[in-house]
């Protein structure tokens, strides 16, 4: 295979039901909606020489074919509008698709940056993985690699970029769920690559009681995958993991964050029993993101931390919902990189 370039199915812009846990999940996070999930992350290894790229094509969209410690990773890219070198890293949520980052047809990213100085990177795939280095691969599913998305998000895909003039160390991060989790986790511990950070319906902190029991239950429904191959009960990579304890190394950095209370609003328009039932699972869930953020809000207060916090009135844990966050953040992304 060929790395580099690499042709792809063109994008769509049709819509599918939101994204989430089961309903058999429901009644976990029921019980510990009072209880503030999360992202995981591990120690990077080896990097990624640098391709010899041509130029890019300022404002274009394309597909590369990144190699990794993974196999190779596709990941869809916008390059920056008049050739600047800042990249904004959009992360997917717990069932990411392996043929295209939900950001690039679930929401109008590529449009609302399409006339700004900075490249959208969104890296595909990572199912279940929290964007964590693991410790094998899942035994659960049949796994053949070991996940290690910290190592190729902080290490492998910024030295490949690197190529294609975008720079290791001019970046900002967002995610929505599981991969609002993980940018947090990522900036907090990659402080040179990351000048801000958004976390949208993110669960931030997994140290709770209940919160392992249901990410488990979440992960081996998404995918069947193992939880205990991320991080064994007894690893110290729990508490690298959650927000709630590497909350003080945040400090300084530009922060978005956001949770909607959880009420349909107006993107969520069920016209079947199947609709009925992902509007009310993506309610369950996102009451469950705010519960988590307003703790999290009251942690960062402690530490006398600052972030912008945003609460919606309506909302729940769906596409359209973060899209509008995505744009109410632009200006810090645009702003902390210099990417106008």
């Amino acid at each position: 295979m060929r790395f580099g370039r690499a042709a792809g199915p063109k994008r769509s812009t049709g819509s599918r039901s939101p994204r989430g846990w089961r309903n058999r999940i429901l009644a976990i996070g029921a019980a510990v909606l009072a209880l503030p999930v999360a992202a995981g992350i591990a120690a990077p290894t080896a990097a990624v020489a640098a391709p010899v790229a041509s130029p890019v094509q300022r404002g274009a969209y394309e597909e590369l074919m990144v190699p990794s410690s993974m196999g190779p990773i596709k990941v869809q890219v916008q390059w920056a509008a008049r050739g600047g070198n800042a990249g904004l890293y959009l992360l997917d949520g717990l069932r990411a698709q392996e043929d295209r980052n939900a950001w690039s047809f679930e929401t109008n990213a590529l449009q609302q940056f399409g006339n700004d100085n900075i490249s959208l990177i969104m890296p595909v795939g990572g199912q279940s993985s929290f964007y964590a280095d693991w410790y094998s691969p899942s035994n659960t599913n049949g796994q053949k690699f070991t996940y290690k998305w910290e190592t190729f998000l902080t290490r492998e895909l910024p030295a490949f970029l690197e190529g294609y003039g975008v720079s290791r160390t001019n970046n900002a991060i967002a995610g929505l769920s599981m991969g609002g989790s993980a940018a947090l986790a990522l900036a907090a511990y990659h402080r040179d690559q990351f000048k801000s950070a958004a976390a949208y319906s993110g669960y931030l902190n997994i140290s709770a009681p209940g919160m392992r029991e249901a990410i488990r239950i979440a992960m081996l429904d998404a995918g069947r995958f193992n939880v205990d191959s991320m991080a064994a009960p007894w690893s110290p990579q729990w508490l690298r993991m959650d927000p709630f304890v590497f909350a003080p190394q945040l400090k300084g950095l530009p922060m978005y964050i956001s949770a909607a209370s959880g009420l349909p609003g107006p993107h969520d328009k069920p016209a079947s029993a199947l609709g009925l039932f992902n509007t009310g699972n993506a309610m369950a869930l996102e009451a469950l993101s705010l519960v988590n953020t307003r703790a999290f809000q009251g942690r960062l207060k402690s530490l006398g931390i600052n972030a912008y916090f945003d609460f919606p009135n309506v909302g729940t844990h769906s596409w359209k919902y973060w899209e509008s966050q995505l744009f109410a953040s632009r200006q810090m992304f645009l702003d902390s990189t210099n990417g106008w």
